[in-house]
């Protein structure tokens, strides 16, 4: 079940966040977060009105997805950069597609024009899952970013959506 994420849901986030940052290369930070951190994140994204969800299975947070200004500039207020995340022990079960479908419909619904994927470039599964959804592949930052002893390629993929009905 998707739904709007609640603070009470940030532990869960949390833990599917730390243990990315630990084991995977789809965030290249190197220490975990505390609760104190993420819930300034989640106070600052619900005041920006910026979507916050969570897929619920069985009570507990299986994954969970947001949206937010790709730039902090006043010319980019119509792209935004997406992130989607599920607990390792729900891959494969298709939560981060259903988050992200979701995502873009509240997208599409808020004149969004551009949403953006920045992918680690060794993360094919993700690559595919956006192309399935109708992304196109915008580029390559080569060596972005430095994790687990190796340099790492960014990719970029965006969907261009309608965008706004009046600016």
């Amino acid at each position: 079940m998707i739904r709007p994420m609640e603070e009470r849901d940030l532990p869960g986030v949390l833990e599917i966040y730390n243990d990315i940052i630990l084991t995977n290369t789809a965030v290249y930070m190197y220490e975990p977060q505390s609760i104190q951190e993420k819930q300034q994140w989640f106070a600052e994204r619900k005041v920006a009105g910026y979507p916050l969800l969570v897929f619920e299975e069985d009570g507990e947070v299986a994954g969970f997805a947001t949206y937010s200004q790709f730039r902090p500039y006043p010319g980019y207020k119509y792209t935004m950069e997406h992130s989607v995340y599920v607990h390792k022990e729900h891959y494969q079960k298709g939560i981060a597609t259903k988050l992200l479908r979701e995502l873009i419909r509240i997208a599409e619904e808020k004149g969004v024009k551009t949403l953006v994927a920045g992918i680690d470039g060794e993360n094919l599964g993700s690559v595919k899952a956006h192309e399935k959804l109708g992304f196109e592949y915008a580029g390559t930052i080569k060596n972005a970013g430095f994790k687990f002893d190796q340099w790492l390629d960014l990719v970029f993929y965006q969907l261009y959506l309608p965008g706004p009905k009046e600016r």
